[in-house]
């Protein structure tokens, strides 16, 4: 989170300067019951849309006559009771019940479930080891289901409009990128305003499902026997392999999954699990039930068995809450993307984007122009390359189930790594949690050729610019440090020689805390002069999601008008170098006026013609990517007109 100056300075022995927190702790006092209605409400709205939504397509594709089974009375108890105990094993009892205990300071996903595994590679090294190459490579992959999330899920709501008329077939694609180009247009905005309206639409949306479904199972109340998993075991034995490539479409109900553990830090675990049992899960269950009862009472409507519940003199006001509800799904989906793509940045992995702000109240909420312009292009040509939801249903899946299981594996290093659990308590849980994670992979992975490529060509392209961003910063700082000076050394010469010093303060921004930055160097070589005041200043990232106030800062004053300042900050929260500046002048006593501070950073100029082991091609990729990276003064805050750069070539 960015400090407030203006906050109320802290008692002087502790030099704690107090932040208001904006987690859910921050909402109302702990126990409080409005509190917890609230968060519940709100945990429904945005945790919840994208599983809440696959009512609209799930079931259909499991009955598709191209890779599907016929809508057989036995085929659906089969398929229902695989939705039945694909929902409680995975998402009950994997995410709410074990997964969500890992938790890093109260925040959750895979980024933050890295910082937990203990790893013996230095911060500075230039290997990547397995366990964090595997999380990078599953944030990848999340990119992709942001992709194909939006695009699905609005246009799945759209198509009901050919259930009511098929006249209006031809204006389904056309409106449902003026709704995806609207929403990523608004995004800018904020989802502030937005987000208070999510919660009642959502529990709207879910009570409808339940109503919905529980009309069709008062008429076929025997299609509840589905909760046998003997349904499902016969299901497979009849079919064979066709049964295990129906898995494919089965994965659709549990999409939502990873999202409740990456918005863990939002809402906090007691609330989303309430939001879950309460209301969520036996809506989507007596959904699905009743979807199943009509099919197996009409099988000629399983081209789109949710709209089938709905009477028809409903359709249109259906189509428009879909459509609202498929938009909630998508926000979060997108809002998920900004985050990860700032703790990736923060932990080193991805170069400095833009990222602004839109909220006064919660730091949380952000927005990356860099991301929603390319998620932007990237769902609207899908909608116009594959232009049905069955098409893209053929592409989705396969990368949030690589998700999940690699989430499972690293929780397996985090429970004998760091929780010390034994091996025989440890191995049959992760055991159970991949007997589901496999399988479903697997039979995504046959969608491979029919669009699969696409969420995990993102995946791979996106892994390999992180991969390369983390060895090149690594390799560069390992070249930098031994350019280093010790401090001492430098302040030692500093007063032999006796510079002149001009009015004001210089920062001199530094990644690495150890010895003087290169840029004061550069600067002392070629001017010979010096600031009265001098501030040697690094940010650290730690891979925690929030610093302690307290631990914020680190101010030693060197003598001569020097002072090292080390500020510490989260993964989770965007540094800004004035700020920390008005703190240092307010409660560590450093010289500091604005109008008269000069900053001062280092611009490499990076060559691919040292003898470093990185590969060309990727040393000329990490030299693009250095070249287009936001730059250090936006990023920071720092006032462009206070500025000085300072360049330099370095081989790698």
């Amino acid at each position: 989170m960015t400090v407030n100056p203006a906050i109320p300075p802290a008692p002087p022995s502790g030099h704690a300067i107090p932040v208001e927190r904006t987690g859910p702790d921050s909402v109302a006092p702990t126990g409080s019951h409005a509190s917890v209605r609230q968060l519940v409400l709100m945990a429904a709205g945005v945790v919840f849309g994208d599983i809440g939504t696959s009512p609209l397509y799930a079931i259909r594709e499991c009955v598709d006559p191209e890779h599907g089974v016929a809508p057989t009375h036995q085929n659906l108890l089969g398929i229902l009771s695989l939705v039945f105990w694909s929902l409680t094993m995975v998402v009950t009892v994997k995410y709410l019940t074990f997964i969500m205990k890992a938790d890093n300071r109260g925040e959750g996903g895979i980024l933050a479930l890295l910082a937990l595994a203990p790893s013996r590679k230095k911060n500075n090294s230039a290997r990547i080891g397995w366990i964090a190459g595997l999380v990078i490579f599953g944030a990848a992959l999340l990119y992709g289901d942001g992709v194909i999330t939006p695009a699905i899920s609005v246009l799945s709501a759209v198509e009901g409009l050919e259930v009511a008329t098929t006249r209006l077939s031809p204006i389904v694609v056309p409106l449902t990128v003026v709704i995806l180009f609207a929403l990523f247009w608004v995004q800018k905005r904020g989802t502030a305003s937005i987000g208070r309206v999510f919660g009642p639409i959502m529990v709207v949306w879910f009570l409808t499902l339940a109503a919905l479904g529980a009309v069709q199972i008062a008429k076929y109340p025997a299609v509840l026997t589905a909760v046998n998993p003997a349904h499902a075991v016969s299901f497979f034995a009849q079919h064979g392999w066709q049964g295990f490539l129906v898995l494919g479409s089965v994965v659709l109900v549990i999409t939502g999954g990873e999202a409740l553990y990456a918005d863990m830090g939002h809402f906090g675990r007691h609330p989303i699990r309430l939001a879950w049992f309460g209301l969520v899960m036996p809506a989507l269950l007596i959904n699905y039930c009743g979807q199943a009862a009509c099919l197996i009472q009409h099988p000629e409507l399983a081209t789109n068995p949710f709209y089938a519940l709905v009477p028809s003199a409903l359709i249109y006001p259906m189509v428009i809450l879909s459509t609202f509800a498929t938009i909630i799904a998508s926000q979060a989906l997108i809002s998920g993307a900004y985050s990860l793509t700032r703790q990736a940045v923060q932990l080193g992995f991805c170069p400095r984007v833009t990222i602004l702000h839109t909220s006064e109240e919660s730091e949380g909420q952000i927005y990356v122009p860099e991301v929603n312009t390319a998620l932007a292009i990237a769902c609207i040509w899908l909608v116009l390359s594959f232009k049905e939801s069955s098409a893209l249903a053929a592409a989705y899946g396969i990368a949030v189930t690589g998700t999940m299981g690699i989430t499972s594996i690293v929780y397996f290093v985090v429970l004998t790594k760091a929780w010390k659990w034994p091996l025989w308590r440890a191995v049959p849980l992760v055991a159970l949690f991949l007997s589901f994670d496999l399988p479903f992979f697997a039979a995504n992975a046959m969608k491979f050729f029919h669009g699969g490529w696409f969420p995990l060509a993102i995946g791979l392209a996106l892994f390999m610019v992180m991969t390369t961003w983390k060895t090149g910063r690594a390799l560069l700082a390992r070249n930098l440090a031994g350019k280093l000076l010790p401090v001492d050394v430098f302040l030692a010469d500093v007063a032999e020689h006796k510079p002149h010093r001009v009015p004001g303060t210089a920062v001199f921004m530094s990644s690495n805390p150890h010895g003087v930055p290169i840029v004061l160097l550069h600067h002392w070589k070629h001017n010979q002069v010096l600031h009265q005041t001098i501030v040697l200043l690094s940010v650290v990232t730690e891979t925690i999601p929030e610093v302690r106030t307290s631990e914020r800062l680190q101010v030693r004053d060197l003598g001569h008008g020097f002072f090292q300042v080390t500020a510490h900050y989260g993964f989770m929260e965007t540094p800004n170098v004035p700020s920390i500046m008005d703190i240092v002048a307010e409660h560590y006593g450093v010289p500091y006026v604005p109008s008269r501070t000069s900053y001062f950073l280092g611009r490499e100029t990076l060559l691919p013609t040292g003898n470093s082991k990185m590969f060309h091609w990727r040393k000329a990729l990490f030299s693009f990517i250095s070249r287009n990276a936001r730059s250090a003064t936006q990023y920071f805050g720092i006032p462009p007109d206070r500025v000085v750069e300072l360049g330099m070539q370095i081989d790698l």
